[in-house]
């Protein structure tokens, strides 16, 4: 999701991953499934097949570490601030972990196109070699809308076609 944020010096975009569930609602999906799962496991326990209970809780629990991952890379945000100097990039989740800081005429952002169009292109600002990732996390549409706010600032674009290899995975 790209979201505008209050700068007075220039543009400050909030970069988030789409979030389909809150932490809450999943704890809700995931209490739901336990409740479901210990009615049927107790059953199956009390019909004679008692080795359906540990199965039952090693499911839960592999369920229970999938969604925090995810809910955890969905914490994922970056903010990028456009200046007429500078080009500022800060990345984390719940607070600044990284940055980088380049001076504006001499930086572009790299937009590595996709052989399909059901793909995201992929992002980097780059500075003289160093290449930043940006925006990994945006789907397609997100992803256009941050290059048209880019365009329409003024910052530099460098587009590359993917290699015309014709392979057998076409």
């Amino acid at each position: 999701m790209v979201e505008h944020l209050h700068c007075e010096q220039g543009m400050r975009l909030l970069l988030t991953p789409n979030r389909s569930l809150s932490w809450a609602g999943n704890l809700r999906i995931w209490m739901a499934l336990f409740a479901v799962s210990l009615v049927i496991s107790v059953g199956m326990a009390l019909a004679g097949a008692w080795v359906i209970v540990p199965f039952a809780g090693l499911e839960l629990l592999a369920l229970a570490a999938g969604i925090y991952l995810t809910s955890r890379a969905c914490q994922a945000q970056e903010v990028l601030i456009v200046t007429a100097e500078s080009v500022t990039l800060e990345k984390g989740r719940r607070t600044k972990q990284r940055e980088w800081r380049f001076p504006r005429a001499y930086t572009r952002v790299q937009v590595k196109l996709p052989r399909h169009g059901f793909t995201p292109p992929k992002l980097f600002i780059s500075h003289r070699g160093e290449d930043v990732a940006l925006g990994s996390f945006l789907n397609v549409e997100d992803t256009q809308i941050l290059l048209r706010i880019l365009e329409g600032k003024g910052v530099m674009l460098e587009r590359q076609r993917p290699a015309s290899d014709h392979g057998l995975w076409y």
